[in-house]
């Protein structure tokens, strides 16, 4: 499981994540990314995760998935 690190303020409001950089490799190898291209990359990396755990899911017929989303 992935283990992120937050950094609060004085008041304890969150002011940053700290990602491990093996992560942060694999998700910028540009040094010079613009704010659009981290948040595609942040994406992209999300959606690959989600599709990876959904293989090990099993699958639901449409009206298990229906009566899921329901609950």
């Amino acid at each position: 499981m992935l283990e992120l690190e937050y950094l609060t303020d004085g008041g304890g409001q969150l002011k940053a994540v700290v990602v491990p950089i093996g992560i942060w490799n694999k998700l910028f190898v540009k040094k010079d990314a613009s704010i659009e291209e981290l948040s595609e990359s942040m994406e992209n990396y999300a959606m690959n995760k989600a599709m990876d755990e959904a293989k090990s899911t099993p699958l639901l017929s449409r009206e298990e998935a229906l009566a899921y989303m329901e609950a």
